[in-house]
This record gives structure tokens, sequence and C-alpha cells, in this order.
């Protein structure tokens, strides 16, 4: 099963992913993840990338694709990736659709947290004092949040019309998201 999650930054795809990734063993690939252990092993790429994140702004389609495709090829990945917080444009969707067409691979499942950017603002704050993340200011989070949903309303509109899109509602506790996602893949996996 491949599956992508979506969600405004700080709506907790990482922590759903976590939980996903545990009970059906799968693989996340995170984007944020991957480019930001780039720029915090001052890559080449991380160099190139690190003001783009740090403004609060999407690196380019070609970057983030290459990045996807070292993923999608490798068949300890082969069916069981989840996409965390990618594609989130309808170039990537493209781009992604390829990739998967060329490694006989397809995506059964979306999901969206749904999630308000009030509590997307505590969350961040909250974050930024734990993880010490560098991008997780108040204003880069509200600059991030309107950005993913001007860019990513046509992406989820695409897997709404072919019928793979579950919205969740991402204000709950961790725990009854956990049940409600669950309750979600294991009918798809029945």
């Amino acid at each position: 099963m491949n599956l992508i999650i979506f969600g405004p930054p700080g709506a907790g795809k990482g922590t759903q992913s976590n939980f996903i990734v545990k009970k059906y063993n799968l693989f996340q690939l995170s984007t944020g993840d991957i480019l930001r252990d780039q720029i915090k092993k001052k890559t080449d790429l991380g160099i190139k990338i690190s003001p783009i994140i740090n403004s609060g702004s999407f690196v380019s389609d070609e970057i983030v694709s290459e990045l996807i495709d070292g993923f999608i090829k490798d068949d300890r990945f082969k069916n069981r990736i989840i996409f965390d917080g990618y594609p989130r444009s309808l170039n990537q969707v493209k781009n992604l659709n390829n990739l998967l067409i060329k490694y006989k691979q397809k995506i059964d499942l979306v999901l969206k947290l749904s999630v308000k950017l009030e509590t997307i603002k505590k969350r961040i704050s909250e974050r930024r004092i734990l993880e010490k993340r560098a991008d997780d200011y108040e204003e880069v989070a509200i600059r991030r949040y309107k950005t993913y949903e001007k860019t990513t309303e046509p992406v989820i509109e695409y897997y709404k019309k072919l019928n793979l899109l579950k919205v969740v509602d991402g204000e709950r506790s961790i725990q009854q998201i956990n049940k409600e996602i669950s309750d979600i893949i294991d009918l798809i996996l029945s």
C-alpha cells in the first residue's frame, strides 16, 4: 500500500506517519525531513535550499522529484510508502504519477488532516520549543499555511475526483486521529 498524507505544516503529518509506519510496516517519505537533513549536513543541496525553506517558501519541483525518484526506485520501499506532504502541486502530481508508473506502483489512499490556522500557530510554537526547528516561527508558519492552502487545493481536488481522498479531523487528540486513520486503512486492506 502506498498512501499520501496531507495537511498544513504543523497539522501532525509526521506524528501520524510515524504511527502508520509502525502499525503497518511502511516507510515514511517526508520531503521536509529529507530537505532539513540536507541543510543540517551542509551538503551542496542543503546550502542551496536553506534560505528558501527558512523564508517559508517551497523548493523547486525538480529538486524534490529527484529526491522522490531515489526513494521510489528502491525495492525495499516498493508499495510501502507514506508520502508525507508530497505532492504539493499538480506538476508534482504529474511527476509522482510518472515515477509510480515507471516503477509499477500506485497510490491506494490519500489522507487529509484538516486543521485550522489558530491550531497550527499553537502547535508550531510548542514544536519550536521542543524540537528547536529553525523554520518554526509564527510568521513563517502563517506564510507556509497560506501557501499550502493555495497550492494544494487543486491537488486535493484531483485525488478527490479519483475517489482516493479521506478527510480526517486533525483538531482532535493524537489517539482519536490514530484510530480514525487505522479504521480507514483497515477497511482498504480488508
